[in-house]
C-alpha cells in the first residue's frame, strides 16, 4: 500500500508545535525541569520556520577541511612549504580554516599588490594574538599594534628618532667595537685550530651589538646574555599553538597545558629587566648626545609624546627582537650559500678584498663599492628571507580581492617565500645565483612585488637601513678576514640544509666553519 504524502503548511507547523508546549504546561508539575530545554527548541524551530536565506558569498578557493581542526592536518612543520605546496593546487588567493580561524594565503605579486598596497589601509591592521597580548605589552610594540594613532605615533617616533640614517651612523663605534671583539674571537679559535660555531656567535655579536644601541653601554656585562636569553623563550612562546586563537571558547585550555603559566613568567622577567634598566637610565646623565642610546632618545621624548613607561618597554622590546634574529639570520645563510657555492665566494672575497685594498679591516665607506656583497645579501634574502609571511595582517572590513570576498577579521598571510621562489617569476628559482641581480633594479623599498624581504605598504619593516647597514658590514668582514672551509673534511653535498621555522625561518643545525686567517 502506497504511503501518502501530506504538505503540511509552516502556519500548520507552528499550531502544532504551540498545542505540544499547552499539553506540557498542563502538567508542569512532572516536567517543570524540562521546559528551558523545550523553550530552547521552540527558538531554534522558530528561527529555522522563518530564516531569510542568506546570499552566497564568493569566497577564495579552499582545500577540503574537517570538522574542529578545519586544515591544520595539511600542514607541515615548515609552514611556508605546505601554503606553496597547497597554492599549486588552489590558487594563489587561497582561503584556510586553522580551527576556527579564517587565514587567507597569497602567493602571488599581483594579488600581493592589491593586499599590501591598493588595500593597505583595509588590511593594516595585526592579529590581536594571546601570545603577543602578553609578552608585547598588550600589543602594543610597532611590529604588534593594531593600525591607529598610536601606532602611526610610534611609528613615527622609530623612523625619526631611533632608526634614522644619522642615528645608524652614531652607532658606528658600536658596530667596529662588537666586530673587532667578534673578529679576535674568531682568530683565538683559528690559533687553536678548531672550528668555531658561526650560528652562536653571530647570534652573541647581534644580541650584544642591539643590547647596546638600546640600552647603553653601561649595561652590566650579564645583561646582554639575560635578555637573549628571556628574549630566546619569548620567541618561542609567539609561536606556540594556543587554544583561545583558533578556538576562542576553549580558552580555558591554554591554562591546562601551560602555556598560561609560561606567558605569565617569561613576561613577568622580561618587564622585571626593563623596568631595572630604565631606572638605572633615569638615575644617570649622559652628557654626549651623539652617543645616546634608544632608551635615552625615548625617555628625553617622553613627555611630549605622551609615551608611558609601557610604551617605552614595547618599543625596546621591539627593536630587540626585530634586530638580533634577523641580522644573525642572514649573514648565517649567506655564509651557507657561499660555502655551497665557491665559485660565489671567490667572487665575493675578491671584491671585498680589492676595495679594502692595503686596510687591516673594513669601514663603513667601503661598503657601498661591494656591488657583488650586495647582490649576495639580496640572492640570500630571496632564497632565505627571513620571514616568509612577513607578519601577519588582518581585515578591519568585509572587502573583495580579485573578485573573491574576504570577511572582516580574516588574517592574511603573504608568503613571500613562494613568491621568491616561483619559476614563473625567477629563472632557475631554487638556485643560488647572486649575478641575476645584476640584471634587475629590485631593491628593499617594497615597490616591487616579486622582491619583499622587508614587506610593503604601511607596515614595511621600520628598520630596513638599520639592519641592512649592520648585516653587509659584519658578512664583508668575515669574508675579508677569513678563509672558510667545512670542518672534519666534510664535502658541501654533505652540509644540511634543513630549516627550522619560528619567527625567522633559520637553519636547523648550528652551522660550524674552520676559519683560516690570512694574516698570521
Amino acid at each position: 500500500m502506497r504511503c501518502m504524502k501530506v504538505h503540511v503548511s509552516k502556519s500548520e507547523q507552528m499550531v502544532n508545535v504551540l498545542s505540544f508546549v499547552q499539553l506540557l504546561q498542563r502538567q508542569a508539575e512532572t516536567l517543570v525541569w524540562f521546559l528551558p530545554l523545550l523553550l530552547s527548541l521552540f527558538i531554534i524551530l522558530f528561527l529555522r520556520l522563518h530564516r531569510v536565506p542568506s546570499k552566497k558569498l564568493n569566497l577564495p578557493p579552499s582545500p577540503p577541511k574537517l570538522p574542529f581542526i578545519g586544515n591544520l592536518h595539511q600542514l607541515g612543520t615548515l609552514v611556508h612549504r605546505s601554503f606553496r605546496d597547497l597554492s599549486k593546487k588552489y590558487g594563489p588567493i587561497m582561503l584556510l580554516h586553522l580551527g576556527h580561524a579564517p587565514i587567507l594565503v597569497v602567493s602571488s605579486p599581483d594579488i600581493a599588490h592589491e593586499i599590501l598596497k591598493t588595500q593597505d589601509v583595509k588590511f593594516a591592521n595585526r592579529p590581536f594574538t594571546t601570545t603577543a597580548k602578553a609578552l608585547m605589552y598588550g600589543c602594543t610594540t610597532i611590529s604588534f599594534a593594531p593600525y591607529n594613532e598610536y601606532y602611526s605615533q610610534i611609528k613615527k617616533i622609530s623612523v625619526q628618532e631611533l632608526l634614522s640614517m644619522s642615528r645608524v651612523q652614531s652607532f658606528r663605534y658600536v658596530r667596529e667595537e662588537e666586530v673587532d671583539l667578534m673578529i679576535e674571537e674568531i682568530h683565538r679559535s683559528s690559533r687553536l685550530q678548531v672550528s668555531v660555531n658561526l650560528t652562536e656567535m653571530l647570534v652573541n655579536f647581534a644580541n650584544k651589538f642591539i643590547c647596546r644601541c638600546a640600552l647603553g653601554d653601561k649595561i652590566d656585562t650579564d645583561g646582554p646574555k639575560k635578555l637573549a636569553h628571556l628574549a630566546r623563550e619569548a620567541s618561542i612562546l609567539l609561536g606556540a599553538f594556543s587554544f583561545e586563537d583558533l578556538y576562542p571558547s576553549l580558552g580555558w585550555m591554554d591554562v591546562i597545558t601551560g602555556l598560561h603559566g609560561r606567558l605569565k613568567r617569561v613576561s613577568k622577567d622580561l618587564d622585571n629587566y626593563l623596568e631595572q634598566v630604565i631606572e638605572e637610565h633615569i638615575s644617570s646623565v649622559k652628557h654626549d648626545v651623539d652617543k645616546m642610546d634608544f632608551l635615552d632618545v625615548l625617555l628625553k621624548i617622553q613627555i611630549d609624546n605622551k609615551l608611558s613607561r609601557e610604551n617605552i618597554k614595547a618599543i625596546i622590546l621591539d627593536m630587540f627582537f626585530a634586530g638580533t634574529e634577523t641580522v644573525s639570520t642572514v649573514i648565517e645563510w649567506a655564509m651557507v650559500e657561499l660555502i655551497r657555492n665557491p665559485s660565489a665566494m671567490m667572487k665575493a672575497q675578491e671584491e671585498v678584498r680589492r676595495v679594502v685594498g692595503r686596510k687591516s679591516k673594513v669601514h663603513d665607506e667601503d661598503i657601498p663599492q661591494m656591488e657583488y656583497l650586495k647582490w649576495v645579501v639580496k640572492e640570500t634574502l630571496r632564497l632565505h628571507v627571513s620571514a616568509p609571511f612577513l607578519i601577519p595582517r588582518v581585515s578591519y572590513t568585509d572587502t573583495d580581492v580579485k573578485g573573491y570576498h574576504i570577511p572582516a577579521n580574516t588574517k592574511v598571510f603573504v608568503n613571500v617565500w613562494a613568491i621568491h621562489t616561483d619559476p614563473e617569476i625567477w629563472e632557475d628559482a631554487e638556485e643560488f645565483i647572486p649575478e641575476r641581480f645584476s640584471r634587475s633594479t629590485f631593491d628593499f623599498k617594497g615597490q616591487d612585488y616579486e622582491f619583499l624581504p622587508f614587506g610593503a605598504g604601511r607596515r614595511r619593516c621600520p628598520g630596513l637601513s638599520f639592519g641592512l647597514a649592520l648585516t653587509e658590514f659584519v658578512f664583508a668582514n668575515l669574508l675579508f678576514s677569513f678563509d672558510w672551509e667545512l670542518p672534519g673534511g666534510a664535502k658541501i653535498e654533505e652540509l644540511d640544509m634543513t630549516e627550522c621555522f619560528g619567527i625567522t625561518v633559520c637553519k636547523k643545525e648550528h652551522f660550524h666553519l674552520v676559519p683560516i686567517p690570512r694574516f698570521s
